[in-house]
């Protein structure tokens, strides 16, 4: 069981940063692949970002690659998102998510959820 909760979200302007974090519970963090969606208002969950459990490789979605950077402290059970060069379309409640997958980017292939941060940029 893994428990997750985001924190870091708020109110930027365009072209401003944001570093989310998730902070994880239970002894087989480092085990997960992590994982990062977002859901706009009216709009299905979009994968953002995911990483493998030591670090070692990294995906994006082709809409914040380059402006998004994925990593993660397994000593600190925590995961984040640099997000840099911030635009409207960004706005959204941001999740993290834990899989057993190496590689996942469908929100039906995780298994723990957190909350929520909410970001919302300005134009």
């Amino acid at each position: 069981q893994v428990q997750l909760v985001e924190s870091g979200g708020g109110l930027v302007q365009a072209g401003g940063s944001l570093r989310l974090s998730c902070a994880a519970s239970g002894r087989t963090f480092s085990s997960y692949t992590m994982g990062w969606f977002r859901q706009a208002p009216g709009k299905e969950r979009e994968f953002v970002s995911t990483i493998t459990w030591n670090g070692g490789s990294a995906n994006y979605a082709d809409s914040v690659k380059g402006r998004f950077t994925i990593s993660r402290d397994n000593a600190k059970n925590t995961v984040y998102l640099q997000m840099n060069s911030l635009q409207p379309e960004d706005t959204a409640i941001y999740c993290c998510a834990a899989t057993s997958f190496i590689y996942a980017i469908s929100p039906s292939q995780y298994d723990y959820w957190g909350q929520g941060t909410q970001v919302t940029v300005s134009s």
